[in-house]
């Protein structure tokens, strides 16, 4: 066996390990949530449900939180989905108090479920990508149970 068909077989290797340690981590990626009404979310192991979503047609992560009061979006997110606002807010969140600027998004997306129209806030001390909170899962029917999240669209 040569060099370089050791350094490929090890790379090889390390990919797999890799894409099998996302796929566990990380379950519910765009593709796998389908266009159903109803979408289920596998918790990850760290008890988290993040799950990738579209939001104003382009692809996010996102962490699922029913204890958030709205949807909060980081600057990075926000930049990138060309998002501005000039209401600055005084919040107040689980790191104390900071300021928020407040925005609407068109659509927000994961799996089959949508909701038009979704009030949100940017974030710019938020660390990861978007927390998806109430102002868009208070407009579904959301349930717990095994280790499971299911969201339903509310016709």
């Amino acid at each position: 066996m040569t060099k370089h068909t050791f350094i490929f077989i090890w790379i090889a290797l390390a990919g797999l390990i890799y894409y099998l340690a996302d796929g566990i981590q990380n379950p519910n990626k765009i593709n796998n949530l389908g266009e159903a009404s109803t979408v289920v979310l596998k918790r990850g192991l760290d008890g988290h449900y993040r799950a990738q979503a579209l939001i104003n047609g382009k692809k996010v992560d996102v962490l699922v939180d029913t204890g958030a009061t709205g949807v909060a979006i980081s600057q990075k997110v926000a930049d990138k989905l060309n998002l501005s606002s000039i209401n600055a807010i005084r919040t107040n969140t689980a790191n104390g108090d900071s300021i928020g600027y407040m925005v609407r998004l068109q659509s927000v997306k994961i799996g089959g479920v949508s909701a038009n129209n979704v009030s949100a806030m940017i974030a710019p001390g938020l660390e990861g990508d978007v927390l998806l909170g109430m102002s868009f899962l208070g407009r579904m029917d959301v349930r717990l149970y095994k280790g499971e999240m299911t969201i339903k669209q509310v016709e």
